[in-house]
């Protein structure tokens, strides 16, 4: 199990992170979610230890990770970090690259291992290429590969697939999260984007200006969001004052809920002139106001026109269910 117990942290007297405490067990997938700046990527530095904390503690197991004030090279055998900044030898190959750490491994068994590291990241054809004649996405991937060489049992990822490629990103997210699973590694990623997260993280814990603010199953978060902030993360969201959905509801009282979860009826429910419609592939975004001028955004299977008049109702059960918790007491 790793243990991550975060009191203060501060840099040049400025207060970071403050009152970060989780646990990952062994073979869990964690993710951390929050905008930019809000102190994802110093959790994952601080659990590697390229960052010093006076108060707080890190542990794996039994055994306490320490900073660099105590180790001469940062962090632990048991642990490799992603970074934004690769750490590649950019004039030697791909296979070499990977190579580099494998001493562990057996002589004999290195070119096996590469081979499966190959696969996995989709780069087989670029194994003799120099690492600078690679793109970023390409670069990123090796530079993947090379912390899973050792077969770490924790591995902490810095927005992994940031420089990849849609078509490409799909593939590795779903092979290289089955892998990990398999393995047992223990997973700590820091993402802004719910597709690195939704179908892959056992938990997700969320960060706003240094404090975790909500921490559940990723599931539960997504259907059940405490405020717009997190359900925000996982993309448009809607924060509507009951009174639109339920005319004998107080005003003050709002509820989340997501495009999706519109459905048309024929001539009852929330009245809504379309203003915009926007193509989403497998479905269309639109933008519609109410009589009040609120605006709601829905998804629709087909496109609206603009002008047109449709009818949106929600559940009563879903209605009472998204009613922020702070005004439910």
């Amino acid at each position: 199990m790793l243990r991550v117990r975060i009191d203060s942290f501060s840099y040049e007297n400025q207060k970071i992170l403050e009152d970060i405490s989780f646990q990952v067990e062994k073979g869990e997938y964690i993710a951390l979610m929050g905008e930019s700046g809000s102190g994802k990527s110093t959790v994952l530095k601080i659990i590697y230890g390229l960052l010093h904390m006076e108060k707080g503690s890190i542990f794996w197991q039994d055994k306490q990770a320490l900073g660099p004030n105590f180790n001469l090279v940062p962090g632990e055998s048991y642990m490799k970090f992603l970074s934004q900044d690769f750490d590649l030898m950019p004039f030697t190959t791909v296979e070499e690259n990977i190579a580099e750490h494998l001493s562990v491994f057996t002589r004999e068994s290195h070119d096996t291992r590469v081979a499966e590291l190959l696969q996995l990241i989709g780069l087989e054809a670029y194994a003799k290429t120099k690492v600078k004649n690679l793109s970023g996405g390409q670069q990123q991937r090796v530079a993947l590969a090379k912390v899973l060489a050792q077969e770490p049992e924790v591995l902490l990822l810095d927005e992994p697939f940031g420089h990849i490629d849609n078509f490409k990103r799909n593939i590795l997210r779903r092979n290289l999260f089955a892998y990990l699973k398999e393995k047992g590694i223990t997973v700590v990623t820091a993402s802004h984007d719910p597709n690195d997260v939704l179908p892959y993280a056992d938990r997700m814990l969320v960060l706003k200006d240094g404090r975790a603010i909500a921490h559940n199953t990723t599931r539960e978060l997504f259907e059940n969001p405490p405020d717009y902030y997190v359900a925000s993360l996982f993309g448009e969201v809607n924060q509507v004052p009951i009174q639109l959905l339920k005319a004998y509801a107080p005003m003050d009282k709002l509820v989340l809920i997501y495009p999706h979860e519109f459905k048309f009826s024929d001539a009852s429910g929330l009245k809504v002139e379309v203003v915009n419609s926007y193509y989403k592939g497998t479905h269309f975004l639109n933008e519609g106001t109410t009589e009040t001028g609120f605006s709601i955004y829905f998804n629709s299977p087909t496109p609206l026109s603009l002008g047109n008049i449709v009818f949106l109702n929600i559940p009563l059960e879903k209605v009472n269910l998204r009613l922020r918790p702070k005004d439910s007491d």
